[in-house]
């Protein structure tokens, strides 16, 4: 078992995954979309999650124009792009 992360790092890369993705985190809690326990529920698995290496990768690459597709390593995947889809209008 692994130890969890701290809670602000995670907060910052399910952010950052999300901002990546073309997800509204805000907009979609405004919206009633993405409660706070799903946040929080997000940042956990986050906070447990063995692709942690390969994510912090992934984020580093940046600078891409427009929404990128989630890796299917990453354990808030299927959250983020359904999220991700609430934005465009694909829901």
């Amino acid at each position: 078992m692994k130890p969890l992360g701290t809670t602000s790092d995670h907060f910052m890369k399910v952010h950052k995954m999300a901002k990546a993705a073309g997800a509204d985190v805000v907009a979609a809690a405004d919206v009633g979309a993405l409660s706070q326990e799903d946040w929080a529920e997000m940042v956990t698995r986050c906070r447990a999650c063995t692709w942690e290496q390969g994510c912090v990768r992934f984020l580093a690459q940046g600078g891409k124009e427009g929404p990128v597709d989630v890796p299917v390593d990453c354990v808030n995947r299927d959250q983020l792009n359904a999220l991700a889809a609430l934005k465009s209008g694909e829901t």
